[in-house]
């Protein structure tokens, strides 16, 4: 799904957190069904997920058309939900909403609990990703207008001791 921001929300039970604006057609679909999935692109996705968040579904309905039919995406299906999940991305997150209608209407944000999730285990093993060796696979992060950061390599932080008095 095409959103203009997905986080993490917490890990145990998973939920992640999406901003949906109110005139959209995935959150019509989104606030119909239930549930939605999030794909995690790579950087050769670069320009179908600009595509794909730049064009409204809205359009290609009235056709009886989505857009993976429309840009000829190959999909696969979910294990819980029933939503096309885009090949060739680094993950899937299937998501169940949480009903929380302040939230939607004030903020246009939605929580959802993962119900289900997989990863390209090439870049993502043992509870953690590493992209090394598998520059096609890093993931892709949409900051505006068509300009996306990639993941690059990665450090890892220590617990700092407080100073001596």
């Amino acid at each position: 799904m095409a959103a203009a921001w997905s986080m993490p929300v917490e890990f145990d039970p998973p939920k992640v957190a999406v901003v949906l604006d109110k005139s959209t057609w995935t959150r019509i679909l989104l606030e119909a069904s239930g549930y939605f999935v999030l794909n995690v692109p790579v950087v050769g996705q670069a320009d179908i997920t600009y595509t794909v968040g730049s064009t409204s579904g809205r359009d290609l309905d009235g056709e009886g058309r989505d857009k993976f039919e429309a840009y000829g995406l190959e999909t696969f299906e979910g294990e819980v939900v029933e939503a096309p999940l885009l090949a060739g991305c680094a993950a899937w997150l299937e998501c169940r909403l949480l009903p929380e209608p302040h939230n939607h209407e004030q903020h246009d944000l939605f929580l959802g609990e993962v119900v289900a999730a997989q990863a390209d285990e090439r870049v993502f093993k043992d509870g953690r990703w590493s992209f090394e060796g598998h520059d096609e696979l890093r993931t892709l992060h949409h900051i505006t207008g068509g300009h996306f950061l990639v993941v690059g390599g990665h450090l890892d932080g220590q617990v700092l001791s407080p100073k001596p008095k």
